[in-house]
């Protein structure tokens, strides 16, 4: 009687878990490069967002054409302080923009900015 030893699918482990920390190191990379390649800013006059490295979006926009904007943040965005803003100017113009951090922060202070 031939004597066996482990199971067949006990050699799919190894190729999974490359697999799954490769996929998991390129997406922490372009997470990194995005959070430090990206720029938001709220002056007197104007709001500007820069985001991305290699595939750069750029909103630039007067304080005065900004009817509104909205934040949206599920439960693991509230507990990390972050969340998505949607800049809509006028005319209906809207920008979406995710992964920014104090996001109700950046909101007050386009407020105080239009007043």
């Amino acid at each position: 009687m031939p004597i066996r030893i482990g199971s067949g699918w006990i050699v799919f482990l190894l190729p999974i878990g490359i697999v799954f920390f490769i996929s998991g190191s390129l997406w922490l990379i372009h997470e990194l490069i995005r959070k430090y390649t990206s720029e938001f800013a709220v002056t007197n006059k104007r709001v500007l967002i820069k985001v991305g490295l290699i595939r750069r979006t750029t909103l630039e926009m007067n304080v005065a054409k900004i009817e509104n904007i909205g934040v949206s943040q599920g439960i693991l965005d509230r507990i990390l302080n972050c969340g998505t803003i949607s800049i809509i100017g006028s005319g209906g113009t809207k920008e979406s923009f995710r992964g920014l951090r104090n996001p109700l922060d950046f909101r007050k202070k386009v407020q105080e900015m239009s007043r």
